[in-house]
């Protein structure tokens, strides 16, 4: 599916927080709730196959969260079935989108009206960052997993392109929803990038002021 016109207009969402999706970036998970076991069932049996990973946002004195307005539908393109009826899945992103509005329906997940208006370079080839200083990315990086006490495989982040590193670190480091919405929606991949910077520098000097009290 290469054109917005493709694409559907209502789509099911899962509200999961913390879980980040980003295009061309691929999501495994674990199913186990029944009610998104038979949303995933239900997914499979559409052309598309598509699927919103969306995050929830707090209202004041309300009882039910309410939908963030921008999320990233993911094409199910990986499935097995455990022998206790679990599902473990793989989603690879196709596009964001803007939520628009909840369908009420019998399914008893949730589903909402959607515009992919905005997000047509989602679609596009992968996306370069010019002002990527991978050096110094990647020194600022191994301070901020220390910090953490993080491990990863350094060898496949170098050689990693652009976008899959960026975009893997976001979806991957421990950040909180919000931060994770705002890497979401950064308009392109510097921005992303920055925004990464940010939240990592961010975390080293909170973790500086920590050590020093």
């Amino acid at each position: 599916m290469a054109k917005i016109k493709d694409l559907p207009e209502t789509i099911p969402v899962f509200p999961l927080t913390g879980a980040l999706l980003l295009p061309r970036a691929r999501l495994p998970l674990h199913i186990f709730e029944p009610r998104y076991l038979a949303m995933i069932e239900d997914c499979m049996k559409t052309p598309h196959r598509l699927i919103g990973m969306i995050q929830q946002r707090e209202v004041p004195d309300g009882q039910e969260k309410r939908l963030q307005s921008i999320g990233c539908a993911g094409r199910l393109t990986a499935f097995s079935e455990t022998e206790d009826g679990r599902y473990m899945i793989t989603l690879t992103g196709t596009s964001r989108f803007r939520a628009k509005a909840e369908v009420s329906g019998f399914t008893p997940y949730r589903r909402a009206e959607i515009s992919w208006a905005g997000f047509e370079r989602d679609l596009g080839n992968d996306e370069s960052d010019p002002g990527f200083k991978r050096d110094w990315f990647l020194d600022l990086l191994s301070r901020y997993f220390t910090a953490l006490e993080l491990s990863t495989d350094w060898d496949s982040l170098k050689d990693a392109e652009d976008e899959l590193l960026i975009n893997s670190l976001s979806m991957l480091c421990p950040f909180d929803a919000e931060d994770k919405q705002a890497l979401l929606e950064a308009p392109s991949l510097s921005t992303r990038r920055e925004t990464l910077v940010t939240l990592m520098e961010f975390a080293l000097r909170g973790g500086d002021e920590d050590m020093m009290q």
